[in-house]
C-alpha cells in the first residue's frame, strides 16, 4: 500500500476548525517529515513542518503521535502544522481579504528527518474556508455606513455584533464572517481608509458607529434589544467608548485595547474625549531594528482627572476583556487591571478580563499565524508587537471559544 494521507474534514474545513491529519500505508516505525504550505492572496508563502515517527503498523495519527524535535515544534501537536505556518518573507502577516475563497493548504509526507526535503511519498491539498455553506455576505452602504454584514443561515433572528479592527485602515471581514458561522449576524465595519471614507481622520464622531448600531437594531434578522461590539487595539477603544455613550450595547469584548483616547481623538455629540500624548522618545529599542512602544504614553491612572479616560463607569454593558501578557503595543493588561478596579470602587461588577501569556498585541481567530514584529501603525517603524508560538496558539482557541460563549449569554 503507498502512503497517503487521510485528512478530516476530507476537503473542506472553516478556518478556524480542528483539522484531523493522519498518514497510513507508511513502514513500521519509518520516520517521515511532514509539511504544509499555503499561499496567501498576494502569492506570499508560508510554511511548517515537523518530524514524525511512524507506529509499528505503519500507521501515523498526530492526535497519538508527538512530533520529534528539529522541526517548526515538537510535542503532542495535533494541529502545529496550522498554527506552526510562519511567512517566508520576513515581517509579512496573514491576511484574508477576501472572505468567499478559501485558502488552499498543501500537505506534503517527506522519507526522513534530514535538513533538506527527502523523497517526496504523498501529498494532498485541503480547503481552509471562511464561510460555511449557506451563510450570507451582504455589502452594506446605508446613509455613511460602509460595512458588510455576515448573516447565518436561515430566516430566524440572530444575536447582532459589529466587529471593529484596530489603525490601518479599510474594510477587514475575516473576523465578522468566521463570527457568523457561528450563529451571530456580524457587521464587519469600516470607519477611515475606505471608499469615501475619511483618509486621514482629524477625529472619529462617535455618531458615524451608533448609525451602525441603529442599522443592527432595525434589521429584521437581528435579534435585540441590543447589540454586541468586538474591538481589537483602537476598535476596542472605539466600542469601550460607544457603551459609555450610547444605549443598546449590551456586551463589549475588547481584545488588548486602550481604555483612553489614543492617535485620533474620540467625540460625542458636544464631547470630546482628547488623546493622550505619544512621546516616540520613549519608545524602547530591543536590538537595533525593533522597538517596544508600550511605554510611548504616559499613565492615564496616575492624573486624576485625566480627560482621556473612557467613562466606563456610564456604561450598562457587561465587558470582556481580553489581554495578551506579552503586548508591546499597548498596556493591555494593566489597563484592563486598573479599569475594573475604577469600575469597582464605583460598585459596578459586570467585567471580566481573560489574560494570556506569552501573547502579544495580535490575538487573531485560532490558527492565524503568530504575528510578532510588524509595523507600528502611528510610526511606521519595525515595532514588537509580542508573543511566542505555542502559547498564542493554546491562546487563540481559548479567546474564541469564550468570545462566543460571552455573546451567548449576554445577546
Amino acid at each position: 500500500m503507498a502512503p497517503s494521507i487521510r485528512l478530516s474534514p476530507a476537503a473542506r474545513s472553516l478556518f478556524d476548525e480542528p483539522l484531523a491529519i493522519a498518514v497510513q500505508g507508511l513502514g513500521p516505525r519509518q520516520q517521515v517529515t511532514l509539511r504544509t504550505s499555503l499561499r496567501d492572496e498576494t502569492g506570499e508563502l508560508f510554511q511548517a513542518s515537523a518530524r514524525y515517527q511512524a507506529g509499528d503498523d505503519g500507521q501515523l495519527d498526530l492526535a497519538r503521535c508527538p512530533a520529534l524535535p528539529g522541526g517548526s515544534f515538537s510535542g503532542l501537536e495535533p494541529m502545529g502544522l496550522l498554527w506552526a505556518l510562519q511567512p517566508q518573507k520576513p515581517f509579512w502577516r496573514l491576511v484574508k481579504r477576501d472572505v468567499q475563497s478559501p485558502f488552499l493548504l498543501q500537505l506534503e509526507v517527506f522519507e526522513g528527518h534530514g535538513g533538506r526535503p527527502g523523497r517526496l511519498l504523498a501529498q494532498a491539498q485541503h480547503e481552509r474556508a471562511f464561510l460555511r455553506d449557506g451563510v450570507r455576505r451582504v455589502p452594506v452602504r446605508e446613509g455613511r455606513i460602509r460595512a458588510t454584514l455576515f448573516l447565518p443561515p436561515g430566516e430566524d433572528t440572530f444575536p447582532g455584533i459589529i466587529d471593529i479592527h484596530g489603525l490601518g485602515g479599510g474594510l477587514l471581514e475575516s473576523r465578522a464572517s468566521l463570527l457568523a458561522n457561528h450563529g451571530f449576524a456580524t457587521l464587519a465595519l469600516a470607519y477611515y481608509q475606505f471608499e469615501d471614507l475619511p483618509q486621514e481622520p482629524k477625529e472619529l464622531q462617535l455618531e458615524y458607529f451608533e448609525e451602525a448600531v441603529n442599522y443592527m437594531l432595525q434589521h429584521p434578522q437581528v435579534k435585540g434589544p441590543g447589540v454586541g461590539l468586538l474591538g481589537f487595539s483602537k476598535g476596542g477603544e472605539v466600542s469601550l467608548a460607544m457603551a459609555a455613550f450610547m444605549k443598546n450595547i449590551m456586551a463589549v469584548a475588547s481584545l488588548n485595547a486602550p481604555v483612553v483616547a489614543t492617535c485620533i481623538p474620540l467625540s460625542y455629540k458636544d464631547k470630546i474625549i482628547p488623546t493622550m500624548t505619544l512621546y516616540e522618545h520613549k519608545a524602547k529599542a530591543i536590538n537595533s531594528k525593533f522597538l517596544d512602544y508600550s511605554d510611548v504614553i504616559d499613565d492615564p491612572f496616575q492624573a486624576p482627572g485625566n480627560q482621556s479616560l473612557i467613562p466606563l463607569e456610564k456604561a450598562e454593558a457587561q465587558f470582556l476583556f481580553i489581554v495578551g501578557q506579552d503586548d508591546h503595543v499597548v498596556k493591555s493588561e494593566y489597563y484592563a487591571t486598573e479599569v475594573c478596579k475604577l469600575l469597582q470602587a464605583q460598585g459596578k461588577e459586570k467585567f471580566q478580563i481573560l489574560s494570556y501569556p506569552g501573547t502579544g498585541h495580535c490575538i487573531e481567530p485560532p490558527f492565524f499565524p503568530l504575528y510578532p514584529i510588524g509595523s507600528h501603525p502611528v510610526f511606521h517603524k519595525r515595532a514588537v508587537l509580542g508573543g511566542e508560538l505555542r502559547a498564542y496558539s493554546k491562546a487563540q482557541v481559548h479567546a474564541w471559544s469564550q468570545i462566543q460563549a460571552f455573546f451567548k449569554k449576554y445577546l
